[in-house]
This record gives C-alpha cells, sequence and structure tokens, in this order.
C-alpha cells in the first residue's frame, strides 16, 4: 500500500487505499474500482470489483465493501459510517448506501454515464426517500481517473489485437484453402 504523504487529508488516505484495492480488481479483469468504509475512524469494510469472478452483477466493490462492514458491525444500518470509492457509484450502490444508512460517500472520479451522486441523477439525496447521504466528490480524482482510463485503454488495445489477430488468422486459413484446391 501507498505510504501517506505528509500534506495527504484523512480523505486522501483512504481514497489512497480504495485505489489499491481497485487494483486487484484489475488483476482479476475487473474494471478497476475500490472501496473502503470507515466508521468512527477505523476500516471496517473494503471491497474491489468482483462482478465477473463472482458471476453476480451486484458484487461491485461498494456493495463488496458495505456487506463486509455490516458483517463486522454486526448490523447492516451503518450509521455514522463514510464510504470512499474510486469511480462515482451507480444507482444501485448509491440505493444500497441510503438503505444502509451510510453518513456520507467520497468518491475519486465522477460517471457521467452512469453516476448517481450528481453527474446522471442523485439518488442520494432524493427528497422522497427517509434517509440522505451526504456526498463528496473529487478526492484524487486524478489519479482514480487515470486508473479507469489506463484499464480502459489498455481494454480497447487488447480487444484491437485480438481483431486483428483474428482477421490475420483468418485471411492465412483461406489462403491455404485456396491453395488446396
Amino acid at each position: 500500500m501507498n505510504e501517506p504523504q505528509t500534506s495527504d487529508t484523512i480523505h486522501d488516505v483512504y481514497m489512497r487505499q480504495a485505489i489499491t484495492l481497485a487494483d486487484n480488481a484489475e488483476q482479476e479483469g475487473e474494471v478497476p474500482v475500490g472501496a473502503v468504509v470507515v466508521y468512527q475512524g477505523e476500516v471496517v469494510g473494503t471491497g474491489w470489483n468482483r462482478t465477473i469472478t463472482q458471476h453476480d452483477a451486484t458484487a461491485h466493490a461498494e456493495v463488496m465493501a458495505l456487506r463486509q462492514a455490516g458483517q463486522v458491525l454486526g448490523n447492516y444500518r451503518l450509521l455514522d459510517a463514510d464510504l470512499y470509492v474510486t469511480l462515482e457509484p451507480c444507482p444501485m450502490c448509491a440505493a444500497a448506501m441510503v438503505h444502509g444508512r451510510v453518513r456520507k460517500v467520497y468518491f475519486g472520479a465522477p460517471d457521467p454515464k452512469t453516476g448517481a451522486a450528481g453527474s446522471v441523477m442523485n439518488l442520494l439525496s432524493y427528497e422522497e426517500v427517509n434517509h440522505h447521504v451526504q456526498s463528496e466528490g473529487g478526492v484524487l480524482e486524478a489519479e482514480c481517473r487515470a486508473q479507469l482510463q489506463a484499464f480502459f485503454r489498455r481494454r480497447r488495445a487488447e480487444k484491437k489485437a485480438a481483431k486483428k489477430t483474428a482477421r490475420g488468422e483468418a485471411s492465412i486459413v483461406s489462403s491455404d484453402s485456396d491453395q488446396a484446391s
């Protein structure tokens, strides 16, 4: 894990932990998102994306961290707990935070496609629900964004190379079969 720099805020320290967890997701072939739940200054839950490896659409980093925190605290209600996540929560994760009564979520990079903490919608403070989760985006945003962009850039390059290889092999196979005729 990265050692906190002296100029780091406590939010930076927890977000760096989430970034390290996101590395775990990437190593497993998952979108690199990591999450940390903090209660009374102590980390009580951690998680990273595991949707592919667990064949589970709900295995997002936030949900994994919330599950672990609930087990550690012996309660699904995580009053006075804060969640740090490298990417703005999606609607499912935002709803889980509301249901779990999380106090505040700190996120790194905004998600302009599915962000439910203000980018596309804000389910965390939807007027009609019985609990509102405070949110603050932009914590180590550049680092979180760079991690995600590098992952998707690499993934696009791998897909492009695989297509090129498949086309190349198809050409070789068709050339061989043409010569055999």
